[in-house]
């Protein structure tokens, strides 16, 4: 429900104080003003005079302060986050385990270099990552700073281990913001627009898509599409590695057909490829699983991670078999920030509150509570031509009809239309997708049900009023 108190009166929380300093933000929305507020308009000012026009905001409100999944800003406004910083605080704005894992950390040191002179945090979160990922063991792990980072690295690695150069991903695949990333990444706009040429020796297969494939198609099916179109333009002797979401993120949220995974997983093994789960933003219980390639038992031979990692700080990371990991020479991995300490910190926190708070169960509890709910309204709205994916990783997917029925045409502006009722509402939510026609809700892990509620009562108003009947 919305509230017009004063926010900064709040008493109550579920959350806790995450410092104990001060009372905890009310896990309420609430609005004092219209979205943005005067203060965020002006400090928009100031952005745009300072902040290079290229990089880009979802909604123009400067956030002051955050707690659980209730973001304040400028004007005193409440707004109820369903994007988590795009899946990067899974467990929550400010944490408590997170906080006071980093106030330690900074107050004993903030950096030395791992390359230079180690620290135990490295080692522990390598070691728990070693022990969380679904790879092969033994295992190892090395640490980077951002998921695009994290990617590329996993190339360095397969290429090495393999000897091969070939780098195979997929349609509506989203990697990264690098040379090389952009390359994998199949969307043009805005992230590869004007900024090549770009790395070579990046293959693009098609996806299992079921919204979009042709009906019946299994995941089995799908694969051996995608399979035909590597063994025939790159040659199976040829690629050190396949690179995939287990769920596709920017791409629009796709969740291929069961079977698709493995069946490919099964060919990268017969033929000495590397399989690579690019698991950056659906790791760390997102799904309903610690990792999602788990729900289909499939064991890659390297998982690429980051965002939900460590609450809110930079640290990305790859582990995966000992052996491929190990195939690099002495020196050929790192990177002067990889690994901070401070973040690492924030990650051992932030693992310990995943696993100490159930967040794959509360992942799914989230999905139980969302889709009913979004189901209803694809019988209500039939814009809404498909509602998908699971744990807190939901998706609709928003089509033009003809004649009160749905078509599969992408209709861009019927998303962004219901995401601006949501903003305004004090909703944050995002959209992505190869044509931008996709709303993505990624609530934090810890979102409380009537909070949840609420949001959803906002995005159903938005909904029924931006699409016809």
């Amino acid at each position: 429900m919305t509230t017009t108190a004063d926010p900064r009166s709040s008493t109550g929380s579920a959350t806790g104080s995450p410092t104990g300093s001060r009372e905890p933000l009310e896990q309420v929305r609430r609005l004092v003003t219209e979205v943005p507020g005067p203060r965020s308009r002006a400090l928009q000012e100031r952005r745009l005079a300072a902040v290079s026009r290229g990089v880009g905001s979802t909604l123009p409100v400067f956030v002051e302060r955050a707690e659980g999944a209730v973001l304040l800003d400028a004007d005193g406004n409440q707004l109820i986050d369903l994007g988590a910083g795009i899946a990067v605080v899974n467990v929550g704005h400010a944490q408590p385990r997170v906080v006071e894992r980093v106030q330690e950390q900074v107050a004993d040191f903030t950096h030395t270099c791992f390359m230079v002179t180690p620290y135990e945090e490295y080692v522990a979160v390598c070691e728990a990552l070693v022990r969380l990922a679904p790879v092969q063991q033994p295992a190892k792990a090395a640490l980077f700073n951002t998921g695009s980072e994290a990617v590329e690295n996993a190339v360095k690695i397969a290429r090495h281990a393999t000897g091969r150069d070939a780098v195979v991903v997929f349609d509506h695949a989203y990697h990264g913001r690098t040379n090389l990333t952009m390359a994998m990444t199949a969307k043009a706009m805005p992230y590869k627009k004007g900024f090549g040429p770009f790395a070579g020796e990046v293959y693009r297969a098609p996806m299992s898509y079921p919204f979009r494939d042709p009906e019946g198609m299994t995941g089995e099916q799908a694969a051996a599409r995608a399979i035909s179109v590597i063994e025939s333009q790159v040659g199976a002797d040829q690629v050190a590695c396949v690179v995939i979401e287990p769920v596709q993120g920017e791409g629009g949220f796709i969740e291929p057909a069961p079977g698709f995974l493995p069946a490919l997983a099964a060919w990268c093994r017969e033929h000495g490829a590397l399989f690579v789960a690019d698991e950056v933003q659906t790791g760390f219980a997102r799904t309903g699983d610690v990792f999602a390639c788990e729900r289909e038992g499939v064991v890659p031979d390297l998982v690429t991670l980051a965002k939900g990692v460590a609450g809110g700080l930079p640290l990305a990371g790859v582990v995966g078999r000992a052996d491929a990991m190990d195939a690099v020479h002495t020196g050929g991995l790192g990177g002067t920030y990889g690994g901070n300490p401070v973040a690492c910190a924030a990650a051992l926190g932030a693992l310990d509150a995943m696993a100490d708070l159930d967040l794959t169960g509360t992942a799914r509890s989230i999905e139980e509570r969302m889709l009913p709910r979004l189901r209803a309204l694809q019988a209500q709205r039939p814009g809404i031509g498909d509602v998908r994916g699971r744990g807190a990783m939901l998706a609709l997917e928003v089509v033009k009809t003809d004649g009160g029925v749905a078509t599969r045409e992408p209709d861009a502006a019927g998303a962004a239309a219901i995401s601006a009722a949501c903003h305004a509402a004090g909703v944050v939510t995002l959209t992505c997708g190869t044509h931008g026609n996709v709303l993505r809700f990624l609530p934090p892990l810890t979102i409380e049900p009537a909070l949840l509620d609420d949001a959803l009562d906002v995005l159903e108003a938005a909904v029924l009023s931006a699409l016809a009947g």
